[in-house]
C-alpha cells in the first residue's frame, strides 16, 4: 500500500474525495495531513479519520526538519489539495517528481501567485473564456509551471456566477484528482 500526504489551507473537500476513493481501491492511504491554518477544516476531517496532522508556520515550512518528518512517512505523493502556499525549493529538491497539485483552471493561464478559489473564477468570466477546468500538474520551483499530468475541461454556461462554476469545478477535482493520483502510483517507474 502507498502511502501520501496531502498538504491543505481550508475545508478539505479534495483531501476527503482522496481519503474516500482509496478507502475502496486499498491502494493508498493518507498517512499525513499538514495544514498552514490552524482553524482549516481539513484538520477536522484528519481527524474524523485517525489520520495523523501538523500544522506548520513559515518557519517551519522551511526547517529541514519538516522535510525529514514527511520523509518518516514514506509517501509516495506529496498531495497538494488546496494548499496555498509556494512550496520551498528544499521540498521540492528533497521529492523530485512526486509532489502534484490541482489547480482550479486550464494553466498556462490564470495561475501564479494568488490565483486560487474564487479569484480563478471571477478571472475566467471576467476573461469572458468559453470554457475552464482543471488541471493537475507536478509541482516545481515556480507557481503553477510544472509538467502538466493532466487537464479535465467544463464549458462556461452563459451569465453564470462565479460561486456556480467552482461548484462544477469542485466536482471535476473530486472526480479526477484520486483517479490521476492512483494512475501516477500504478505506473510509478514504468
Amino acid at each position: 500500500m502507498h502511502n501520501l500526504v496531502i498538504f491543505a489551507s481550508g475545508t478539505g473537500t479534495n483531501a476527503q474525495a482522496i481519503i474516500d476513493y482509496f478507502k475502496t481501491t486499498g491502494i493508498a492511504k493518507v498517512s499525513l495531513i499538514v495544514s498552514n491554518k490552524a482553524e482549516a477544516g481539513v484538520l477536522n476531517i484528519a481527524r474524523n479519520e485517525n489520520i495523523p496532522s501538523i500544522v506548520i508556520d513559515r518557519q517551519r515550512f522551511n526547517d529541514p526538519e519538516l522535510i525529514d518528518e514527511i520523509k518518516s512517512h514514506t509517501p509516495a505523493l506529496i498531495v497538494l489539495a488546496g494548499f496555498l502556499w509556494k512550496i520551498p525549493d528544499a521540498l521540492v529538491a528533497a521529492f523530485p517528481n512526486k509532489i502534484v497539485n490541482i489547480h482550479p483552471a486550464l494553466l498556462p493561464k490564470f495561475g501564479g501567485k494568488g490565483m486560487y478559489g474564487h479569484h480563478v473564477h471571477n478571472a475566467v468570466l471576467e476573461a469572458g473564456d468559453m470554457e475552464s477546468g482543471i488541471t493537475i500538474h507536478y509541482v516545481n520551483e515556480v507557481y503553477d509551471s510544472g509538467n502538466v499530468i493532466v487537464q479535465a475541461r467544463c464549458l462556461v454556461n452563459k451569465g453564470e456566477s462565479a460561486g456556480d462554476l467552482a461548484g462544477r469545478i469542485h466536482k471535476l477535482e473530486h472526480f479526477f484528482f484520486p483517479r490521476t493520483i492512483e494512475f501516477l502510483l500504478a505506473n510509478a517507474g514504468k
